[in-house]
């Protein structure tokens, strides 16, 4: 027996039953939805790969595949690179009895879908200059309480060097000093711990 045309196929990847559980019942009597794959609703922090990573390889497969992302990351370059990895919507959990069941619908109707307040926050960093993949490097080695010389022992570079790219950090992320630095990372979603 064939669906209706209308009728949104929904495919649900996260790692937290309750939270599987939880979804499926909020969608339990809609008439238009079920649970088996037109749309993808995709959580970015999983155990043996991230959601981005997962976007990409079924993407490279199935280039049509519609994601809606449902995380609790707020950052902008978290927002960033799941729409350039192909995400169509992107929902903080905390809204999800809000926003969800129109976000998949209008994902299925070719939309995409993104908070104002996290379109407000990647728009504040478009023009921001990005951190080069060595800077994140030192950053993370920061974020878990490393000096200059023992990054540099790490990275295999000198320590004035080290030093550079914490200036660039600096500078590229407006932060007063390396603590700020980390913080602003964490926020933006440029590293994670």
């Amino acid at each position: 027996m064939n669906a209706p045309p209308n009728h949104i196929r929904i495919l649900l990847a996260d790692d937290h039953p309750v939270l599987r559980q939880g979804i499926q019942a909020l969608a339990a009597d809609e008439r238009d939805m079920e649970f088996v794959a037109d749309i993808t609703l995709m959580d970015l922090q999983m155990p043996d790969m991230n959601g981005i990573d997962v976007m990409i390889t079924i993407r490279n497969e199935f280039p049509d595949a519609r994601f809606i992302i449902l995380t609790t990351y707020a950052g902008d370059v978290q927002v960033s690179r799941a729409l350039k990895a192909g995400a169509r919507a992107y929902l903080l959990k905390s809204f999800l009895r809000k926003e969800l069941l129109d976000t998949i619908r209008a994902v299925h109707a070719g939309q995409k879908r993104i908070p104002s307040d996290l379109a407000t926050q990647v728009a504040d960093h478009i023009a921001d200059d990005s951190l080069t993949f060595r800077e994140i490097e030192v950053l993370r080695l920061i974020a878990a309480g490393n000096a200059n010389k023992l990054i540099a022992d790490q990275l295999s570079i000198a320590e004035e060097t080290v030093k550079g790219h914490v200036k660039n950090i600096l500078s590229k992320l407006n932060a007063n000093d390396r603590t700020h630095a980390v913080t602003l990372g964490l926020k933006r979603g440029i590293i994670e711990l």
